[in-house]
């Protein structure tokens, strides 16, 4: 087990929740909710399918899950939030599509990935738009580091993919750094290096399209499990 410690990539803010999130916790938890356990799931029991398995880091809301899971009900999906209205929004959504591809984790995603992700369990992880920390004091509680990666490679099965995105530049520099520094475990997806074109599959969110009225050039990594 990682020293967890050095985990948390997020300061829990909770917030007020509107009525409409209540609502979302209170009646839609349990058809959608995946509560925290510290043993493997059984993903097949989860979804009751052998369709693959993705996981979306620090789903917030729900806007780029929702979303993909809409555009592709052929795949599972794991969203993964620490944020109470985050989860009550996304709930919602969730029963206002009736998808049955997605479930809720609130929980820290490292340890979700260490304790009830199978190993080789999944065929791609998502993070878009993490919190850059960008102050330089801060930037050991970027979540993209050696570990996570490490722990990715545990996780998702040969050929599958790790994609981020980023509209903060040093952040996407040093994510490349972070994946180029692990060769034998990931290669990037981008044929000459670098940064991924970006995928017409990702969602636009609000993040993004706030980064880019902010003059932030958007930045995807996409890199394939050896």
């Amino acid at each position: 087990m990682m020293n967890r410690r050095i985990l948390r990539s997020y300061v829990l803010r909770q917030g007020r929740l509107t009525k409409g999130q209540q609502r979302g916790l209170d009646d839609y938890w349990t058809r959608f909710g995946l509560p925290y356990q510290e043993q493997p799931l059984n993903l097949f029991t989860v979804f009751e399918n052998h369709h693959p398995v993705y996981i979306e880091i620090g789903c917030g809301n729900g806007e780029a899950l929702v979303t993909m899971a809409r555009r592709h009900p052929e795949r599972n999906y794991i969203g993964v939030e620490v944020h109470t209205p985050g989860v009550g929004h996304l709930l919602l959504k969730l029963a206002e599509y009736e998808l049955t591809n997605v479930r809720v984790c609130q929980h820290d995603a490292m340890e979700v990935l260490e304790t009830m992700v199978p190993d080789a369990g999944l065929a791609g992880v998502y993070l878009f738009f993490p919190d850059p920390w960008r102050k330089k004091r801060h930037h050991k509680r970027r979540i993209v580091q050696p570990a996570l990666i490490e722990l990715l490679a545990r996780k998702i099965h040969a050929d599958g993919f790790f994609h981020a995105a980023t509209d903060w530049q040093d952040y996407a520099g040093h994510m490349l750094e972070v994946l180029d520094g692990c060769p034998a475990l990931f290669r990037n997806a981008a044929t000459e290096g670098g940064y991924a074109p970006r995928p017409a599959e990702r969602p636009l969110t609000k993040f993004e399209q706030r980064g880019q009225g902010l003059g932030h050039p958007i930045s995807d990594i996409i890199f394939i499990r050896r």
